[in-house]
């Protein structure tokens, strides 16, 4: 059994949020939340591996975090939702929407994937083991990766530093169970099933989620809108608001 810890604030249509790999529904959308909370009743989950969500332990997968998210919206009082998705969140966002079309009224995803590949599986497995044996590492190696070339030209040496060790204090232990999942994430099953009006958001400088996963996610969702914004796997950290303003666009064509 699961304990779901989740997030719930505003007022009006359902908004479901679905984090990414090692944050919370607050890291990850806090300032989404402050930007629409006066027009959706907003959601935002912790999955497994994040906040105080709770479990019986063990491997995760798509369907079970798509399950904890689908429930969180249910405890709230939402029958029918919008679902927004970033990395990992974006495939559990899918999966969600393929799983409830009834229920999914539309679908935005930033940085997603329907299948993993070689490249994401070899950089996971890299992620663990830091995770495993130095957390600080791990860390920065993110600064490197997860952010735009933009952000990183602008950045002090005091920039890099605290940007780490931001980052080390967010992570948490449990991450690896996620970490373990990004190894191996396969939606093709369920993307097909997508009904609702969906945005595919593409970062040009991804190196986590190379765009051309989310070209073909968006290609396996019939109608799917594609638009690409300059920035990184980070962009709600490194530019929250250029990523609020896509997102809240996608959201409002999806209406």
């Amino acid at each position: 059994m699961s304990a779901v810890e989740y997030l719930v604030e505003g007022e009006g249509p359902g908004l479901l949020l679905i984090h990414g790999t090692g944050a919370t529904g607050e890291i990850n959308w806090r300032p989404l939340i402050d930007a629409v909370r006066d027009r959706y009743t907003v959601v935002a989950p912790d999955l497994s591996g994040s906040g105080a969500t709770t479990d019986a332990g063990g491997p995760l997968t798509v369907e079970m975090l798509a399950e904890q998210a689908e429930a969180a919206a249910a405890h709230a009082g939402l029958t029918t939702y919008a679902v927004v998705g970033h990395s990992l969140g974006a495939a559990v966002a899918a999966a969600v929407a393929g799983r409830r079309p009834e229920a999914v009224t539309s679908l935005v995803l930033h940085a997603g994937l329907v299948k993993t590949d070689p490249q994401m599986a070899f950089m996971a497995d890299l992620w663990g083991r830091l995770m495993r044996t130095d957390p600080e590492l791990f860390a920065r190696l993110l600064q490197l990766t997860a952010m735009g070339p933009g952000t990183l030209r602008a950045r002090t040496a005091e920039d890099f530093e605290a940007a780490a060790a931001g980052f080390t204090a967010m992570l948490d232990p449990r991450v690896v169970r996620q970490i373990e999942l990004d190894a191996r994430v396969d939606i093709g099953g369920l993307v097909d099933r997508v009904t609702a009006p969906t945005t595919v958001i593409a970062s040009t400088h991804d190196q986590i989620v190379p765009e051309h996963h989310q070209r073909e996610l968006a290609a396996r969702i019939p109608g799917a809108r594609y638009v690409s914004v300059d920035g990184g796997h980070g962009l709600p950290f490194e530019d929250p608001k250029l990523f609020v303003d896509v997102v809240v666009e996608g959201l409002e064509g999806g209406r």
